[in-house]
């Protein structure tokens, strides 16, 4: 005789619950009363002992019956609905709801609603209804309360409910159950999963010395994490992300390419030719696809950034003073910065990163988008203010000398900016304006009512690219007749570095800069790969900072011999990156709507085939690359700048100061700090905020050589300095997510 094992018989006993559940796919009906009719309905006509009364059954559901009738508010008598303990409260999964009731037979049936319900109070926006229909005499293991909580456990997972909101048929829908039956079993009974619960709180415990002195332990434990994963980077996904992934891609196409031809304009303009938008369109190509390829965390996108910028045009000036050739310094200097780079990989320093916390991440973020709305306000100047009449140039301010004539001006000032009329500054004002606007706009399109949800998030994923192509079309087509300004093209690629013309004194120099550059490297490397890896994106794949850093120093030998310009790791590319491949839940809490990601689709194919794109632009230069208006440029730029605040808290905080104390959102820190606290926390963020602005911008360029260590000196401020004025518990809760 053999007893089955009561774990055998309980899993069992699920898949035929499991297999008979009765399913109703988009549901029109408004009310939670004929949804619940329709569900009994379909329930008990599929029933072995039909017979029930549904008029019966329906009253079951409610407390109150009696008083339906009366047109009366009421309630239900026995539900199951997730909850999550937060240090702040108790938060409702307001998405699904489990109803529970007495019938001869038991039965489920799940109604899969067309739209998100507002059903009263932490009902806000039900998508999913659960009922159960069980004997009133039964098994302890098949109870409604045991059945029920066995669903609740299913549905309380984020990643489960949009398997189920994106299934078509019956057939996928009951699939999709089995299989998370399964993958719960496999959780509860293999200890090795647990594994990875630890990842995080690994990469948050405090270093010690000894984990320094383990040289490539990072970088062994970083590949041993992401080998096994490294095909399912290239594998993972189905038809249905197939759309997902080439929006991304055209995403990725139009934030790499476009950003690459305005700083590749800008470091023409600071170099004199010497970097220019040829070669900076090939250092993100070559850049791109190595980090793609290659890289720990493939959701980091590299890109020449606005520091770097800066710091090519202090050794531009510093080649000037000193007579020095400038790709030879160039690459010493990138060299040096290389070779620091690939020592804060070997020696395990991302380690320190834990001492970042999220404040100071944002600080930093917070400072790059407003050096996008510096670089764009800088070219509309440009192209707005320098006017086309002789008499009324600004000779003095920009202490120039004055020409003779306007063919007779100064090589650093373009002509065709000084032709500039009054059109031509209204025109670029209204198509920078214009691509942030009909950028952004269709950025939030997918909170909007319009059109069916799979369009307005292809439009939201689209915005980016949509709004280039027409204000472009606007700019070089509509008004034709209106002289523009377009970037211009240089035709040598590459330019070995003459490492012979270079001192022994100036080989030394170039490594005093390269170790500054380095801290800038290492800096925006570590803290954009962790605003990316961030818990609220959900991705599960494990990071890489350790050997990120290390390729990214070898990547740059090569941009630095051949005379390209440097790439790292870029913000907010990356998070948008990360934002584009997720599937997104909107919620409601307390009457506020926010978006939360449910899932990331991590993979290597839409950042590879985004900068092979990137490559074969090469071959459409001059034309129709060159159509592309510069205003439309600073427009990307101030898209980008405004897309990145999304979910910032330092924001967030900052609009507190003008906001209502009734119409506060509800977040966890208002919670737990004292609002006096918050604000003063904001303001000491604000004057971290100007000393770096004021030495990133410092007109004078030798000042901008000394914004790493000052960025540098915020990580220690925030950790020694600031518990001294705030306490600490108030700081830890406004640094964490929840």
């Amino acid at each position: 005789y053999f007893e089955t094992p009561s774990w055998l018989r309980a899993h069992l006993d699920l898949d035929g619950f499991l297999m008979g559940t009765g399913v109703m796919l988009d549901t029109a009906a408004p009310s939670l009363d004929q949804v619940l009719s329709e569900m009994l309905t379909q329930t008990t006509t599929e029933s072995s002992k039909p017979g029930s009364d549904c008029d019966q059954l329906l009253a079951a559901l409610f407390t109150d019956s009696e008083a339906v009738q009366d047109g009366n508010v009421h309630l239900l008598s026995d539900t199951i609905q997730g909850v999550s303990a937060t240090p702040t409260g108790i938060q409702y999964q307001q998405s699904w709801i489990c109803l529970t009731t007495k019938l001869r037979e038991s039965r489920v049936c799940i109604s899969r609603l067309e739209r998100p319900q507002n059903w009263g109070e932490n009902c806000c926006e039900v998508r999913f209804v659960i009922l159960i229909l069980t004997p009133a005499k039964t098994k302890t293991t098949k109870t409604s309360s045991e059945v029920g909580r066995t669903f609740a456990t299913m549905f309380s997972d984020i990643n489960f409910r949009q398997k189920l909101l994106e299934a078509k048929t019956e057939e996928e829908f009951k699939e999709a159950l089995l299989l998370q039956r399964h993958l719960l079993t496999v959780i509860h009974t293999e200890p090795g999963i647990k594994e990875k619960k630890s990842l995080k709180e690994e990469e948050e415990k405090t270093p010690q010395l000894v984990d320094f002195v383990r040289i490539g332990r990072g970088m062994a434990d970083d590949m041993l994490r992401r080998l096994p994963l490294y095909l399912s980077d290239y594998t993972d996904g189905d038809n249905k992300a197939i759309r997902k992934i080439i929006t991304t891609i055209l995403f990725l196409y139009c934030i790499c390419l476009l950003p690459t031809i305005a700083f590749g304009t800008l470091n023409d303009e600071n170099t004199r030719g010497a970097i220019d938008v040829q070669k900076t369109i090939l250092a993100q190509c070559i850049g791109g696809i190595c980090y793609a390829i290659l890289a720990g965390q493939p959701m980091g996108i590299v890109l020449t950034t606005a520091p770097l910028a800066l710091y090519i045009h202090v050794i531009r000036d510093i080649c000037d003073d000193y007579e020095l050739n400038f790709y030879a310094f160039y690459a010493c200097v990138g060299l040096w910065n290389s070779f620091f780079c690939v020592i804060y990989g070997v020696a395990n320093l991302s380690l320190l990163k834990s001492f970042f916390k999220r404040s100071t991440d944002e600080i930093l973020a917070v400072f790059i988008s407003i050096a996008f709305v510096v670089d764009a306000c800088k070219g509309m100047a440009t192209s707005k203010f320098v006017k086309r009449l002789e008499g009324i140039l600004p000779w003095t301010f920009m202490k120039l000398p004055r020409p003779a004539s306007l063919h007779t001006l100064p090589s650093t000032l373009d002509p065709q900016t000084v032709r500039c009329g009054r059109e031509t500054a209204v025109l670029s004002l209204m198509l920078m304006l214009g691509t942030l606007w009909l950028g952004y706009t269709l950025y939030q399109f997918r909170k909007s009512p319009f059109l069916h949800a799979r369009a307005r998030e292809t439009l939201s994923d689209c915005a980016l690219p949509i709004s280039v192509v027409v204000l472009s079309f606007v700019g070089t087509y509509i008004f034709r007749d209106i002289k523009g300004r377009f970037f211009s093209h240089f035709t040598c690629l590459f330019n070995l570095a003459p490492f012979h013309l270079l001192s022994v004194g100036a080989i030394f120099g170039g490594m005093g800069l390269g170790f500054l550059l380095s801290l800038l490297f290492y800096l925006e490397q570590n803290i954009v790969m962790s605003l990316t890896n961030a818990p609220h994106h959900r991705l599960v794949k494990g990071t890489g900072y350790h050997w990120d850093i290390f390729l990214v120093g070898i990547i740059n030998i090569v941009t630095s011999i051949f005379g390209l310009p440097w790439v790292h790791s870029a913000f907010p590319h990356s998070p948008l990156h990360v934002r584009a491949l997720a599937y997104m839940e909107i919620r409601v809490e307390n009457g506020h709507l926010y978006e939360t990601i449910v899932r990331v689709r991590e993979t290597r194919v839409a950042t590879l085939v985004a900068h092979i794109m990137v490559g074969v632009s090469l071959l459409l230069l001059p034309i129709p690359l060159q159509w592309i208006p510069k205003p439309v440029l600073y427009g990307l730029f101030l898209y980008v700048s405004l897309t990145s605040i999304d979910g910032c808290q330092f924001f967030e905080r900052l609009a507190l100061l003008l906001t209502e104390q009734t119409s506060y959102p509800p977040t966890h820190y208002l919670r737990r700090v004292p609002q006096r606290q918050i604000h003063y926390f904001t303001g000491l963020q604000i004057i971290e905020l100007l000393i770096l602005c004021g030495f990133g911008m410092a007109p004078l360029p030798y000042m901008k050589m000394i914004f790493p260590p000052i960025m540098l000196a915020m990580v220690p401020i925030r950790c020694y300095l600031l518990p001294k004025i705030i306490e600490a518990k108030y700081l830890d809760a406004m640094d964490s997510e929840h």
